[in-house]
């Protein structure tokens, strides 16, 4: 998989669902993240709602009522092996127990001076979701799909600001926010999601809902 934009923009041209597999987050943590977004958009000035064009004053905030903690992006599927898909994420949701998760703290992909996305951070339950995503990504090979050569790193995504002038400005101000924000629910599900653009943010469908159902 390329790396460059030249290279997601063709991915995202190739035919098939855009699917990815994740952790959703209940009705009250979403609410409490959301306050935390609109605390910070606030603070910003910047609009709550409404397109965001390259070189405005926001970054590229995602939908707050979609929340979730990526386990392995697909990124275009054809049809015809999206219940290969199902099968691997039942598969893995059968193996593997519920488990706390906690957000805390936030930061800025690759740095908070010039970041491409801002998220919050996993510090209990980022071990749980790691092993998660490795044993999904094993079933995924044993249906034909190649590893994931990225590193897995547990977070929450909340905005992209890939070339944003107010980006690192939103970051630091994400960042002084989350000091001692503390959010945690129980995970108990994982979802396989088709992502569908236009018209503003992405909308996530949920395509399969697995119960975490291993461990004894």
């Amino acid at each position: 998989m390329s790396g460059g934009p030249d290279g997601w923009r063709a991915r995202l041209a190739e035919p098939g669902l855009r699917l990815f597999v994740a952790v959703p987050l209940p009705a009250e943590t979403v609410r409490a993240v959301a306050a935390l977004v609109e605390g910070v958009r606030a603070t910003d000035g910047a609009a709550i709602v409404g397109p965001i064009r390259r070189g405005s004053n926001d970054v590229r905030w995602v939908r707050l009522d979609g929340l979730h903690v990526t386990l392995r992006f697909l990124g275009p599927t054809l049809e015809d092996r999206v219940d290969a898909v199902a099968d691997a994420v039942r598969a893995t949701a059968a193996a593997s127990a519920p488990f706390d998760v906690r957000l805390a703290g936030a930061g800025a992909f690759p740095t908070p001076e010039r970041p491409r996305a801002l998220w919050l951070g996993v510090d209990e339950g980022a071990a749980e979701l790691r092993e998660l995503a490795a044993r999904l990504d094993a079933e995924l090979a044993r249906a034909g799909w190649p590893p994931d050569e990225r590193p897995f790193r547990a977070h929450l995504t909340l905005a992209r600001s890939d070339g944003v002038r107010a980006g690192p400005r939103l970051a630091r101000h994400l960042m002084a926010a989350a000091d001692g924000f503390s959010a945690r629910w129980h995970a108990v599900t994982m979802v396989l999601f088709e992502s569908r653009t236009g018209g503003g943010p992405a909308r996530y469908v949920p395509l399969v809902e697995a119960r975490l159902t291993g461990g004894g």
